[in-house]
């Protein structure tokens, strides 16, 4: 479709540039201050909070006052700051790096919605699966890429090498200017918004859930990995299991998006769940490198159809807000993961970890499977006019897909949701 591929390769650039932003800090505060990781950890902190918080924020922005704005703000914003990390006292950092977070430049955000407007509703599970896919290779290129100029410059050359990444890629989405409606979306005055009662509802309840619940299992899972190749004595390989793990999702996302229908969203976490727990049984780097295909090529898939969701719930006056929800979701996941396979791997042993992220996904896709049940019958209708340009080109409206009417969801949405 046209303006996709431009739009996903800047959104990766954008993306990956992104997900350097807390190693980059980490090693400027480790090595560029020589302070203790505990104290890198308080800024790496302080960002990812400010970017859980910022999430629906900048996402009602988006909805009121349109993308450019927006994107001009938050790009102006992390040209500031990343230009003054290395002149900034660790009490001021902290404090900056938590603002940066709020109004970090939302290039996920957007993604997901202008995939939405400039696809089908047939076409959107090929397409977030893409951007899924795209996801993961920023998850394996970002960090690398800090940890490797670290060795070879100046953390503030890092810093500044990361900053300016991030301002590129927001400038790139701004002067594409994608648009987040499609065609048949008018826009409305601020007084014929939905109020979130209306759409915040049971469906939508379920589908945060599980999207929280995906990433915890997910931030677990990368601890679980160092923690038993360490009691290996096998530390070393720790990249390697991580590396399969992400080719596997890719290898999964890209299958899934062939697929002619989704899946439920409780189906895709629950057996990612299921085939979590028993990879800490793992004796060696190649057996956890084996374990770590079954929760890769699940992993995708449930990431995309968790947005597909999240789109299709949400009414386009309030698209935006919802995708920032649905971030919030995911940080807050990726923040507590961690965290919480560390304290099973302390109580008990490595297994323990993976044991702990597997059943958080099981749990919250129990959660999510009964909140759905109790969802509305019908949603307020977006409205729209009664065809849609190109329409020549796709499907007639098709009733929800069965990713949520497994749910207990019925209703007919143009939208569909992705990782």
């Amino acid at each position: 479709m046209p303006g996709v591929a431009a739009l996903l390769g800047v959104s990766l650039f954008a993306r990956t540039a992104i997900t350097a932003d807390t190693m980059a800090l980490t090693l400027y505060v480790v090595l560029g201050l020589g302070m203790s990781y505990a104290a890198a950890g308080g800024v790496a902190a302080a960002l990812t909070v400010g970017v859980a918080l910022g999430g629906p924020l900048l996402g009602r922005m988006i909805d009121r006052r349109g993308l450019r704005p927006v994107l001009l703000l938050t790009v102006a914003l992390q040209l500031g700051f990343w230009v003054s990390v290395p002149v900034l006292p660790y009490p001021a950092l902290l404090g900056a790096a938590f603002v940066a977070g709020l109004l970090m430049v939302p290039a996920m955000p957007v993604t997901r919605l202008a995939i939405t407007a400039l696809t089908a509703p047939q076409q959107r599970q090929a397409a977030f699966a893409l951007e899924a896919v795209h996801g993961e290779l920023a998850y394996l290129i970002g960090p690398a890429v800090a940890i490797l100029s670290a060795a070879q410059l100046s953390p503030s050359v890092v810093v500044w090498g990361v900053g300016a990444a991030i301002v590129v890629g927001g400038v790139g989405i701004a002067l594409l200017n994608p648009p987040l409606r499609a065609a048949d979306e008018t826009t409305s005055d601020e007084a014929d918004r939905p109020s979130r009662r209306h759409w915040l509802n049971a469906g939508m309840l379920a589908v945060l859930t599980m999207a929280f619940g995906v990433a915890t299992l997910l931030s677990g899972v990368d601890l679980a990995i160092v923690a038993t190749l360490e009691e290996a004595g096998q530390v070393a390989w720790a990249s390697m299991a991580i590396v399969v793990l992400a080719a596997a999702s890719i290898t999964g996302g890209l299958i899934y998006g062939a697929l002619p229908r989704p899946l439920p969203i409780w189906l895709l976490l629950g057996l990612l769940g299921i085939v979590t727990i028993p990879a800490g049984l793992a004796s060696d780097w190649r057996w956890l490198c084996v374990a770590m295909v079954g929760v890769g090529l699940l992993t995708a898939p449930t990431l995309s159809t968790v947005s597909n969701a999240v789109s299709r719930l949400a009414p386009a006056e309030v698209r935006g807000e919802a995708t920032g929800l649905q971030s919030t979701a995911l940080n807050t996941g990726f923040t507590l993961g961690s965290p919480l396979a560390g304290v099973a791997v302390d109580i008990s042993a490595p297994v323990g970890g993976f044991a702990a992220a597997g059943l958080a996904g099981l749990a919250t896709a129990t959660a999510g499977y009964l909140l759905s049940r109790r969802a509305p019958g019908r949603s307020r209708p977006t409205r729209s006019a009664p065809v849609r340009t190109g329409a020549s080109r796709c499907e007639p409206h098709r009733p929800l897909s069965p990713a949520l009417t497994a749910q207990g969801d019925r209703v007919s949405s143009p939208r569909q949701d992705q990782p």
